[in-house]
């Protein structure tokens, strides 16, 4: 696998990787490529990658090992919690649950990235600016990926301890497990081979990471066989060495994702669920500033998968991964990606033309020669990362399900056009609902 690991990073334009995964109770661990294209440092499997997002797994175990505890339970409101608690919106100020901000389903506008300083209390600090959040869709009603919903569950777990989230995350998950290669802080990743991540074709990124206030979001830096550990700890109950003592408790669907192409077809608590072959997958993906990683497991097989990488096309890289892998060692076949119809006379896209807008970006759709295009482009803070707008023309999957080529990728990303219950227009696409604006 070694081998096919460096062909397939030159294949993606992937400067490094590293790959581990548990396979019939046996781990691997494989690496290839450059941990930075600045310096030649190479990539070793016991170097630390941002996990980036996969620490919303980690986060929302904290907050289930404190319920199996008997401290809350998921339809505790944040407010009981944390009385201070505010968003704009007074009803969801009180009402949104636990159960919420960890399935996705809490409506709050997700991307705030707020700098609230390196202090102990960043995160509080975070939950503080929270209040000046809008809705992007009402309680309850859609699924979309919300970073401030993980930094708000983190402040939970803050409050219950007493401990700060870097503390309480050592303290209940990677001590227990003995894992060595997982830290939060950068002075801690200095310690340890780090890989850099990489943008605009290869160039190191402008900065190594995010913010500290969003820890409880995205700031997990780990090698792959430590995060492959802490999923094999899903996989048994306490008794058994795990976690939890009903670990399936998390994989229980909570909503239905409106575009299920991207990443899987549900979401649980913390885990994005999905099937392969009649096999139940549970899986989270995580992307930093030039850093990816993907993260499976098959509770029926036990197999369990972490790829990580520092640039390149890295989504589409860890894709081709888990397809030759998971036939390879457990015969089953990950889902393609939707193709387009090669006659798309049929398909009016018309109706979803429009401006689409949510805190951190900007879609519109418009046609051009009678075809269906998308123009993305990031605001607020997120536009620092990203240079310049991004356009691709929608190719049609079918009335609703459209398919386009993002910032040359071989991949296909796939973009779904709905209604809420209440007939209000939304877009889906990268795991977040947009409502249309105009």
């Amino acid at each position: 696998m070694g081998q096919r690991l460096a062909e397939l990073i030159d294949r993606y334009e992937v400067p490094g990787a590293a790959l581990a995964y548990l396979h019939e109770g046996e781990p691997h661990e494989f690496a290839a490529g450059t941990l930075n294209t600045a310096t030649g440092v190479e990539a070793t499997p016991d170097a630390l990658y941002q996990i980036g997002s996969v620490t919303k797994v980690w986060t929302a175990t904290l907050l289930m090992r404190l319920i199996e505890r008997g401290r809350l339970t998921l339809d505790t409101t944040v407010a009981e919690v944390l009385p201070e608690f505010r968003v704009a919106d007074a009803e969801v100020t009180k009402t949104v649950t636990i159960r919420h901000l960890l399935s996705h389903t809490s409506g709050i506008n997700g991307d705030l990235f707020l700098d609230t300083g390196r202090g102990d209390d960043c995160v509080e600090r975070y939950v503080e600016a929270c209040a000046e959040l809008t809705q992007n869709h009402p309680l309850g009603v859609t699924q979309s990926y919300c970073n401030s919903g993980f930094v708000i569950a983190g402040r939970v777990v803050e409050r219950l301890t007493g401990e700060r989230w870097d503390d309480a995350l050592r303290k209940e998950i990677v001590e227990p497990l003995g894992l060595t290669h997982t830290w939060t802080l950068p002075e801690d990743v200095l310690r340890f081979r780090a890989a850099m991540g990489h943008v605009d074709g290869g160039a190191p990124a402008p900065m190594w990471g995010l913010m500290r206030s969003a820890g409880p979001a995205g700031l997990i830096c780990a090698r792959p066989a430590d995060v492959v550990a802490f999923a094999r700890a899903h996989l048994r109950t306490t008794g058994e060495g795990g976690l939890l003592d009903d670990p399936q408790a998390m994989w229980e669907p909570q909503i239905d994702i409106p575009n299920p192409h991207t990443l899987g077809k549900q979401w649980g608590i913390g885990w994005i669920l999905d099937e392969w072959d009649g096999q139940r997958v549970i899986s989270h993906g995580g992307n930093t500033i030039g850093q990816h990683a993907m993260l499976w497991a098959v509770p029926g097989t036990g197999t369990i998968v972490c790829v990580t990488a520092n640039g390149g096309h890295s989504g589409a890289f860890t894709r081709a991964v888990a397809t030759e892998l998971f036939a390879e060692l457990d015969g089953l076949t990950v889902p393609p990606q939707p193709e387009p119809l090669d006659q798309a006379a049929d398909v009016d896209a018309s109706r979803h033309t429009g401006i689409y807008e949510r805190v951190g970006a900007r879609i519109t759709v418009s046609q051009r020669d009678g075809r269906p295009w998308l123009r993305y482009e990031a605001t607020g803070a997120l536009a620092a990362l990203q240079q310049e707008p991004e356009e691709c023309e929608l190719r049609p999957v079918d009335d609703v399900t459209f398919v386009c080529r993002m910032n040359g990728s071989p991949d296909w990303a796939s973009v779904v056009f709905y209604e809420l219950p209440d007939g209000s227009p939304y877009v889906h696409m990268g795991a977040r609902a947009t409502p249309r604006t105009g």
